[in-house]
């Protein structure tokens, strides 16, 4: 069988922490990132796409499983996914495919990760809590014995260059490798962004996104670096990519990179993520290769949980009925009418939330008297935020009180009511924010149903 007969390859290219607006096609003037904006122009570019859960583990949940993590009961950091949970490692192999894992995982409850809590994988090297076991240039990981392995160079390309000796080592056959960075993930042992050397100094002080630039936080701190990083991450995926043409296998590989969750630099609560804005949930996504390229720009609303059944499509392989997300290939063909017009959020640890966000409004609610570290979901919820995405796409004008909007709120509450029902959560109360008697705002019945 020749190779542009067989099977695609498929690779995950995933970043933590990565804002949506570091890249070029999504406004981003440093040119950041032109690899993956050809990737994006020359493929599909999912415009709308954000996370279902905005923290490390949960997000890799949902990611490996196409379920929402309270389903799997991964809806914190630190719970383990469950040993005989199938993932898109199992598909994979079931289909014919060599499996790999490289880079961060997050799902397991121990470094190294031993063998039944890898999640079906066959070749591994990687580490549980990267951030813990490596920084910027000390590469710390496991392979599959759980022997310990230092890489060599900054951690972005050490990590590369594991992946384009695993796509040399496995050219001959169908192989689907899931490519795990840290980066732009702030260093836990010292809360900054290191860059490779000299990647700071470039960006420090340049374009500011409005919503920092209006609230600040620690970007004035940590943006180069963070900027910085995403730079090396883009290198890395140009390197990947020119390794996979000189190996004749970039026409039949499909390529995915997206990221877990985004960076709202410690404007919106104490750190960096678990809030239901934009800062937090709206990630970079996009496709190329089989069936990807030439798609053009997916203007839909798309949620990770939509990605696991849609590299399953791509790929050929069946769909397990128990994915809670839809594949986008329809999307790509022009059939959009059964298309969901809304994205669910589920939020832990700094609260027990739940958003839901259209194309026009975000609706977001919390359980006051429950911890986000202790309880995955909550009886009774408040109405927490409400923005107008049009007007306020920088979300700095909380409407949830306005007495205006409050037929907007009950329309996105009973939108948010469906969807916890459709991700199998128990239907909650919630209870309405106290409005109070500002101004009215005029608004038509089309602003109110968008």
């Amino acid at each position: 069988m020749s190779r542009t007969d067989r099977k695609p390859n498929v690779i995950v290219f995933f970043t933590d922490q990565q804002r949506w607006d570091t890249t070029g096609v999504h406004g981003n003037p440093l040119g950041l990132t032109p690899n993956f904006d050809r990737l994006a122009t020359q493929g599909t570019h999912i415009f709308h796409s954000f996370t279902c859960q905005p923290v490390c583990g949960p997000a890799r949940a949902c990611l490996q499983t196409g379920l929402y993590p309270t389903q799997i009961g991964c809806w914190r950091n630190d719970r383990p996914l469950p040993r005989d949970q199938r993932t898109l490692a199992h598909h994979f192999r079931d289909g014919g495919y060599r499996t790999g894992y490289i880079g961060k995982w997050h799902l397991a409850d121990r470094d190294p990760v031993p063998a039944d809590q890898r999640g079906g994988y066959e070749d591994w090297l990687g580490a549980n809590l990267l951030e813990m076991t490596s920084d910027a240039y000390d590469t710390v990981v496991y392979d599959q014995d759980e022997n310990e392995v230092k890489l060599p160079g900054y951690r972005a390309d050490a990590l590369t260059d594991a992946a384009i000796r695993y796509i040399d080592q496995h050219q001959a056959d169908p192989f689907f490798m899931f490519l795990s960075f840290l980066e732009p993930h702030h260093q836990n042992h010292i809360d900054d962004y290191p860059a490779p050397d000299g990647y700071r100094d470039r960006y420090t002080g340049r374009w500011t996104p409005p919503d920092l630039a209006a609230l600040g936080g620690s970007s004035p701190q940590h943006l180069g670096g963070y900027y910085g990083m995403v730079k090396r991450l883009d290198e890395c995926l140009g390197r990947l990519q020119d390794s996979l043409k000189s190996l004749g296998l970039n026409d039949n590989t499909i390529i995915l990179y997206t990221a877990d969750h985004a960076c709202h630099f410690k404007t919106r609560n104490s750190e960096y993520k678990r809030s239901a804005h934009e800062s937090s949930i709206r990630v970079p996504t996009a496709l190329c290769g089989p069936g990807f390229t030439g798609g053009g720009q997916i203007r839909q609303l798309v949620s990770l949980i939509d990605l696991p059944p849609t590299l399953l499509d791509a790929a050929g392989l069946p769909i397990p009925e128990s994915m809670q997300g839809h594949s986008i290939l329809p999307l790509l063909h022009g059939q959009t009418s059964d298309w969901q017009d809304d994205v669910f959020v589920q939020i832990s640890e700094s609260q027990v939330g739940r958003a839901v966000r259209t194309s026009r409004w975000k609706y977001a609610v919390t359980a006051p008297d429950r911890d986000g570290w202790n309880d995955a979901d909550a009886a009774c919820y408040t109405e927490d935020l409400l923005y107008d995405l049009i007007a306020d796409p920088y979300e700095l004008n909380n409407l949830i009180e306005r007495e205006s909007h409050r037929e907007v709120a009950e329309r996105m509450r009973e939108r948010l009511l469906r969807r916890m029902r459709q991700a199998g959560e128990t239907e909650p109360e919630i209870k309405e924010s106290v409005r109070g008697g500002q101004a009215a705002n005029r608004l038509t019945r089309q602003d109110i149903n968008n």
